[in-house]
């Protein structure tokens, strides 16, 4: 895994830990899988940052923060990844996430207008808003489903592709005269 690059972007376990704003977590802030790159805490934090990211909410990183303590994922990761609904991206995605919820209700969905404005968008949550937050939630399960298994399984493979090349490499060594 590129864990020297996810390490020179990290804060330093201290800092966080002495940050006074995060005091309110107590002894929960002390958990080393929160900062460590692990296979197992890079995989929770995927899949707690993807769900979030999903949800159409405000604050959707102290969500992602408040989430990733309990369930001992790495927390720079899970808020990270709530990044990917951006400013730009939410539009699309929220839109997505509506038509799949007006899928799963059997409604149908609104279409997109060419000139999106607030008051479009305000009708909408007002009118639409439950096929938006089921398809959210069904997304965001499903999303966080496959980025835990998919990183899970990746680690693993990278893992052992390092470990075969290693063999194949001290196999060559050994073999020169």
């Amino acid at each position: 895994m590129p864990r020297r690059l996810f390490k020179r972007y990290m804060p330093h376990p201290d800092r966080i830990r002495d940050n006074k704003s995060l005091r309110f977590l107590g002894s929960l802030i002390h958990d080393p899988n929160l900062l460590h790159l692990n296979r197992h805490s890079v995989s929770r934090a995927m899949a707690v940052g993807l769900f979030w990211a999903m949800i159409p909410m405000p604050m959707q990183m102290l969500a992602a923060a408040a989430t990733a303590v309990p369930a001992r994922a790495n927390l720079p990761i899970s808020v990270g990844l709530v990044w990917l609904t951006n400013p730009i991206t939410m539009p699309a995605v929220f839109y997505c996430n509506y038509k799949a919820g007006a899928w799963l209700m059997g409604t149908p969905a609104m279409h997109m207008p060419h000139n999106i404005s607030l008051a479009w968008v305000g009708e909408m949550l007002q009118t639409h808003w439950q096929p938006l937050f089921l398809g959210s939630l069904v997304l965001g399960v499903i999303l966080s489903i496959i980025g835990y298994f998919g990183v899970n399984a990746y680690w693993r493979w990278w893992v052992r592709h390092n470990w075969l090349k290693r063999q194949e490499k001290r196999r060559q060594q050994n073999a020169q005269p």
